[in-house]
């Protein structure tokens, strides 16, 4: 399901509840003033306005830090796609020193591991929120393709370690992306979102809403707002996305080739 019919579903059936709790609350006061017993609008307690505005408060200050944290899982998810994405391509770039033979292996490895992760264990890790063995194995492959190579000459000496290190930083890179891969809340921090937005939207109905159009459509919008925010916490919640390839883009940029699976197997 599109995440944009997922938002429109979600806001227009948060106008909706409001739309029919006023309709039912208007026509309680109907039957209530059918039968002589009529409400004043103005008897609202002043501490039920308080304790309103209060639990309003509250609530913002906490979908704020939700938001807030899952977006920062997920500019750290990105950033650390990009840095995997770099490492290797700093080595496919730093091989030039090697022999035609042991360049190309180490490219040709490189591209097999960049397709299978896009193509084959992107959609898994979003899926199944896990990395794929062969994905491991293959990043070992480029690995032993280097470290097992003793340097022939001083610029394959000079240029070994950079190698490495670069080995490293992927692999490092790749270890927190499986750890990145799961959501960023936890369930209890869901619970109290929601229960929270039932509570907000709720006490509106508190201060007696519904004597005008004006105050159910203020109240709707309200709803549908929230309604907007906890749809931008779950989207960001997921910190490579909820379908798709699109946060693979650093290895898109790079390895288009490999990518685009030229004739580079699995």
């Amino acid at each position: 399901m599109s995440e944009w019919l997922v938002l429109s579903i979600a806001m227009a059936a948060a106008c909706a509840v409001v739309l029919v709790l006023a309709v039912l609350r208007q026509r309680r006061l109907n039957r209530a003033a059918g039968a002589g017993e009529e409400e004043d609008p103005d008897e609202t307690p002043d501490v039920l306005e308080y304790m309103t505005m209060m639990v309003g408060v509250v609530y913002a200050i906490v979908l704020g830090l939700a938001i807030a944290g899952v977006w920062e899982a997920r500019s750290a998810a990105q950033d650390g796609v990009r840095r995997e994405a770099q490492a290797l391509y700093e080595i496919t770039q730093r091989a030039e020193v090697y022999p035609d033979g042991v360049r190309d292996r180490i490219r040709t490895d490189i591209d097999r591991y960049v397709e299978h992760v896009v193509h084959k264990e992107w959609p898994r890790m979003l899926a199944h929120n896990e990395l794929s063995d062969r994905g491991a194995e293959l990043l070992g492959a480029v690995r032993a393709d280097i470290a097992e190579r003793k340097p022939a000459n001083e610029l394959e000496a000079q240029a070994y370690q950079p190698l490495v290190d670069q080995v490293a930083t992927a692999d490092d890179a790749r270890n927190a992306r499986a750890q990145n891969a799961e959501a960023t809340l936890p369930g209890v921090v869901w619970f109290g979102l929601i229960i929270g937005a039932l509570v907000t939207v709720g006490l509106i109905f508190a201060l007696q809403i519904g004597h005008s159009r004006r105050e159910v459509m203020v109240a709707g919008l309200f709803s549908a707002l929230i309604a907007f925010l906890l749809f931008l916490v779950w989207d960001f919640d997921a910190p490579f996305g909820r379908s798709g390839t699109e946060s693979a883009d650093a290895f898109h940029q790079l390895f288009a080739n490999a990518v685009r699976g030229s004739g580079v197997s699995g």
